[in-house]
């Protein structure tokens, strides 16, 4: 199912933003003028993930608590602590508005 979550110009370049389509929580990061989405909550901490760093040259994110790091492009967790990965979103920009594919349910 794709759901428009925001506007693209609200998140400039190397700039996340938590959002939540259907009550799921999504970080969408501009990595480079591409647009990804990952979940937003550490598969180890549980924190939001849209506090933590984001890296554009090697497009991942680090948890504030616990620094696991994550890819941005497949939700593949890189470094301890964190060892289960999270879910990627399809994105599409659609007449300035980003779109997310979220699994049928």
């Amino acid at each position: 199912m794709r759901v428009k979550v925001c506007p693209a110009a609200e998140i400039g370049l190397g700039a996340m933003k938590s959002v939540e389509p259907n009550g799921v929580p999504v970080l969408v990061a501009n990595v480079g003028g591409r647009y990804l989405a990952v979940g937003d909550v550490c598969t180890h901490a549980r924190a939001r993930l849209s506090d933590g760093l984001l890296d554009e040259s090697k497009c991942t994110v680090e948890c504030p608590i616990h620094n696991a790091v994550f890819s941005l492009e497949t939700g593949e967790a890189l470094e301890f602590p964190a060892d289960e990965p999270l879910p990627a979103y399809p994105v599409t920009v659609i007449d300035g508005d980003i779109h997310i594919d979220l699994p049928d349910d």
